[in-house]
């Protein structure tokens, strides 16, 4: 019989030593109609049951400490003394630093820190200051293009809006948008803007100024001393661009006018410094008497790489930062409201548009310090506090890989290449036109705000010997040699430099010589539509930006963090009625065209603006700057 159909009382079923004492206890309930009491368990089960019931009481609160352990840790931070907090944001003094690394994209990071490894024999787990607060990225397109200039990307920091590529601070439809920066001021927080390109260019601008086009330099810097239809809105300005504040018949001026803007900023109450002897005055901040106007040089100061020569004439980035720092916090002992400063990063962006691996990692050490002092004020301060930090899009499409010849590639890039050298490339170019003009041989073009030179142009004149052109050439092996540390360079690239038919400006060539050997790789002269990081000093006080967001969220979160809703909504009503009554002071107004979608379809090369048509090279615009 198979198993399964067994009798219950089977003889082969096998029995307990209860079985006997089980049935006669079945068999009296049947016969008696009455059930036996059931038999009380003895220690030995109920230690079992104890013992079991622990365990899972133990467990369950093991995970609920951790699911709360987990949530006080995304939810709060330490809170210094100065503001309490509520829903998510500080309720009392605070302060807030946004710092933006213009041009910087996420492989300018694996450069830089690649090369401060080499060169300085670090471990690879010894990383920048950066790596250690990243938090999130932003998607950076524009209103009318998938690849964002500054201006755009700064209308998107400061108003929380997205914008045109070329508008600062203004909408499509062509309406002011009030800045966190203006918002802030009209709350009582004191101002500052930190910038080593001009201060009239785009980020800086979009803090402070509305113009229909970035071009409009000259607006700016009238807007940003107090030309402004809410009058001063900043306390504190420190960077370059000294040329668009003086009057067209003073030397150094690039003013289409003779407004003198300097003198216009004194007498709306600015104190005034221009060199590295007013700087150094200024004590770290100890000496600053508010509202300060700080213009170091006639446009941007140089390349990291370049000023630490120039130490004596150029203050640095990280200088320019600390003494803000302190200058805003002296400044604001005694209120109740704080700051608000933003410090840029900008010539990573020049270094990224003229593809100059050399000027791109000092540039970035430069930016990493400046964030280092940054998080130390902020260690140090009793005030409450947050820096938020990002870039407005990546320059350069850069690449920390390049293939150099048709076969397969081998996996390399080289970093101690780039310890060679001790010059930007631009300022090679720079001393290279110097030496033409010397021997009266031709202007060479240089910097990448230069228009490219057709093989044809008549104002090029060849060497005037065969005698100038071997002491050209032999200079130029020279410059090679001392500037970027190369001594194989071909024949073919001595003799694109010396030439004065090139259509490349000579900074470009250096750049590619450098970036050749170095085996770093570019795809664009302008800008490209890759995410960008996210950073902040504590993670908890910039919840709302970790993951991936739109740049316009952090302009929102920064209105939000220091509770400007309101102030935003009333500055933007305000600049509408003003811009509603006459709207001259935002310059010239912008053909549909310029405003709208460009489109992001094919339509050949170069068929919507032919190269020399915008008076550019790789997207650098002469006149309009568009970086």
């Amino acid at each position: 019989m198979p198993r399964g159909q067994e009798p219950l009382l089977s003889q082969h079923r096998p029995s307990s030593d209860r079985s006997d004492d089980r049935s006669m206890e079945e068999e009296d309930a049947l016969l008696t109609g009455q059930t036996q009491e059931p038999r009380k368990q003895g220690w030995a089960f109920w230690r079992e049951v104890g013992l079991f019931a622990w365990a899972v009481i133990a467990t369950a609160l093991v995970i609920i400490l951790a699911v709360l352990y987990q949530h006080q840790q995304q939810t709060s931070s330490p809170q210094p003394s100065g503001g309490d907090w509520k829903n998510g944001r500080p309720t009392g003094k605070r302060n807030l630093i946004f710092m933006v690394s213009d041009g910087m994209g996420p492989t300018s990071l694996s450069l830089t820190r690649s090369f401060r490894q080499t060169v300085t024999g670090l471990p690879i787990d010894d990383v920048l200051v950066l790596d250690k607060h990243l938090i999130g990225s932003s998607r950076t397109r524009s209103s009318s293009s998938l690849i964002t200039d500054s201006a755009a990307g700064a209308t998107a920091f400061s108003c929380g809006q997205k914008s045109y590529n070329g508008a600062i601070s203004v909408l499509p439809n062509r309406d002011p948008c009030g800045t966190v920066l203006e918002a802030a001021k009209r709350a009582g927080y004191l101002t500052g803007l930190v910038v080593t390109t001009r201060m009239t260019d785009a980020t800086p601008a979009c803090f402070a100024a509305h113009v229909n086009h970035r071009g409009e330099e000259d607006k700016i810097a009238e807007q940003e001393v107090g030309e402004h239809p809410l009058g001063r809105v900043l306390d504190l300005m420190l960077g370059g661009g000294r040329c668009h504040f003086l009057p067209n018949t003073t030397d150094g001026s690039c003013r289409d006018d003779d407004l003198d803007v300097v003198g216009l900023a004194k007498k709306k109450g600015f104190n005034y410094v221009s060199d590295r002897k007013g700087f150094d005055g200024l004590n770290f901040g100890t000496g600053v008497k508010l509202p300060l106007l700080g213009l170091f040089a006639d446009t941007d100061i140089p390349y990291e790489v370049d000023r630490r020569n120039m130490d004596d004439v150029y203050p640095s980035l990280d200088e320019m930062a600390r003494t803000a720092l302190t200058a805003l916090h002296d400044a604001t002992e005694d209120s109740d409201k704080g700051f608000f400063l933003m410090v840029e990063g900008s010539r990573i962006d020049h270094a990224g548009h003229g593809n100059d691996p050399v000027a791109q990692v000092h540039e970035v050490l430069a930016y990493d310090k400046a964030f280092s002092s940054v998080l130390d004020f902020l260690k140090r301060d009793d005030v409450e506090g947050v820096l938020v930090g990002t870039s407005d899009h990546e320059t350069g499409g850069l690449a920390t890989a390049r293939q150099l010849h048709d076969a397969y590639p081998e996996y390399h890039w080289f970093p101690s290449v780039l310890a060679n050298a001790s010059h930007s490339a631009e300022n090679l170019a720079y001393q290279l036109r110097d030496h033409i003009a010397g021997k009266h041989i031709s202007s060479l073009d240089t910097g990448i705000r230069t228009p490219p030179r057709s093989p044809d142009s008549s104002d090029s004149p060849s060497p005037s010997s065969s005698s100038d052109s071997k002491e050209l050439k032999q200079y130029i092996r020279n410059l090679l040699s001392t500037g970027l540390g190369i001594s194989d360079a071909t024949e073919q690239e001595i003799a694109r430099l010396a030439s004065t038919s090139d259509p490349w400006p000579a900074s470009y060539l250096f750049a590619d010589m450098i970036s050749r050997r170095a085996q770093v790789g570019w795809t664009t002269h302008g800008h490209s539509a890759v995410d960008v990081n996210i950073y902040a000093s504590d993670p908890g006080q910039a919840k709302p930006l970790r993951g991936n967001h739109e740049n316009t969220e952090i302009g929102k979160f920064m209105a939000e963090y220091l509770d400007l809703d309101g102030e935003v909504k009333a500055v933007t009503k305000e600049l509408k009625e003003r811009a509603d009554a006459g709207a001259e002071w935002m310059g010239k107004t912008l053909d549909d065209e310029k405003v709208g979608n460009w489109g992001d379809h094919y339509e050949g090369d170069f068929k919507k603006r032919g190269l020399m048509d915008c008076g550019c090279v790789g997207g650098t615009e002469v006149e309009g700057h568009v970086h």
